[in-house]
């Protein structure tokens, strides 16, 4: 115990000059993620929190006296005393250029938002260090893969900068290693095994190479298909309702209609992943074929629209007759995986509440 304690006291005590200021860090910490926490504004495009560091794009280098060249922060661990500037004339320009030629490889610079939750991490930045200058313009890399036929995820590849977090998240977070990387320089691919559709490989579509991409590279096709239509994008954070996991989800909605869904990164439950289910299947909100109003049969043997009060008035009934008659053990509830929390909380109190017994479940396995 004593020396465990003395561990924490050491770790205490350990500091590094930040951009002019003495702060503490923990042993094991990247200068980067000390940089963020205190609020410090060092760009990067290949880094994703939920990743091992892998320092491919060299837009978070920083100054560290008594080492003559700048060091990539993410993958550089903090030492005792070190006197760290984050932002600094001869970095800044150096970041510069670095967006300049990334920039100049890709199609476009501008994605639709609904491509992704980190789709416009490039573009941002492009703006904030006035890189669209052109002065790199030529040879382009990547090809796209517009003719896989899967039905959720755009390869579009003529925007890939090469940063990896695609085939990384798939392979560290999900295990599915459905993607690698084929070839280098201008001729860099990203590819599927054997370099087949993703219908053909390990891909289990649960969108997190999409959600990952800070280009739109990656885009979501079910969402782009809202590209056009009128009104902001509105998020509304919720729970996906598939599972008993509990995945925070952010909805996205124009208007009335749900347009996508993008898992919350700061999900106590996901920490940003998601199923296929949670991320893709929400069509069902919107779909033409949903009953509007609720029916009842009539003394005809057919099916006809009623009011509410009508309908459950008929449920109420028929429930009765079914406890008086055969007993309470009688009536067995079943949740629906597409409903709403509250609507499976209502209906679990409705089953012990009413009938006394524990006959309730839900047709959600995850």
């Amino acid at each position: 115990m004593t020396e465990h304690r003395s561990d924490l006291v050491e770790q205490k005590l350990s500091t590094l000059t930040l951009d002019g200021k003495l702060v503490e860090f923990t042993k094991g910490e990247t200068i980067y993620e000390i940089a963020n926490r205190h609020r410090k504004e060092v760009p990067t495009l290949c880094y994703d929190e939920r990743l091992e560091a892998f320092g491919a794009c060299r837009l978070c280098v920083v100054e560290v006296e008594g080492i003559r060249k700048p060091v990539a922060s993410c993958t550089t661990a903090a030492t005792d005393g070190m006197v760290i500037k984050t932002s600094t004339e001869t970095i800044e320009k150096h970041r510069k250029t670095l967006l300049e030629l990334v920039a100049s490889e890709n199609r476009n610079v501008d994605v639709n938002a609904l491509s992704g939750y980190s789709s416009q991490e490039m573009t941002i930045l492009v703006d904030r260090y006035s890189a669209r200058t052109g002065r790199f313009s030529g040879k382009q890399s990547g090809t796209s893969n517009t003719g896989d036929k899967n039905p959720f995820i755009l390869r579009d590849y003529d925007n890939c900068i090469s940063c990896y977090r695609c085939v990384r998240v798939c392979a560290e977070r999900e295990g599915d290693y459905a993607i690698n990387v084929m070839n280098r320089g201008f001729h860099t691919q990203i590819i599927t095994e054997f370099n087949n559709d993703l219908r053909d490989s390990n891909c289990t579509f649960c969108g997190q190479c999409v959600q990952t991409c800070p280009t739109g590279a990656l885009g979501d096709k079910k969402a782009l298909r809202d590209a056009d239509t009128e009104g902001e994008i509105k998020k509304t954070r919720t729970i996906c309702p598939y599972c008993g996991v509990g995945c925070s989800v952010d909805m996205l909605s124009k208007g009335d209609k749900i347009v996508g869904i993008q898992p919350a990164m700061d999900g106590p439950a996901n920490e940003g992943a998601l199923c296929i289910k949670g991320q893709y299947a929400f069509d069902f909100i919107q779909n033409d074929d949903r009953l509007a109003k609720p029916l009842v049969r009539r003394d005809d043997g057919e099916l006809h629209e009623c009011e509410w009060d009508e309908a459950l008035d008929r449920a109420a009934e028929g429930f009765k007759k079914v406890k008086d008659q055969y007993g309470r053990h009688a009536v067995y509830g079943i949740a629906s995986g597409r409903a709403p929390h509250e609507a499976a909380y209502t209906m679990q109190k409705y089953i012990r509440a009413t009938y006394g017994t524990n006959y309730i479940d839900n047709c959600s396995r995850s």
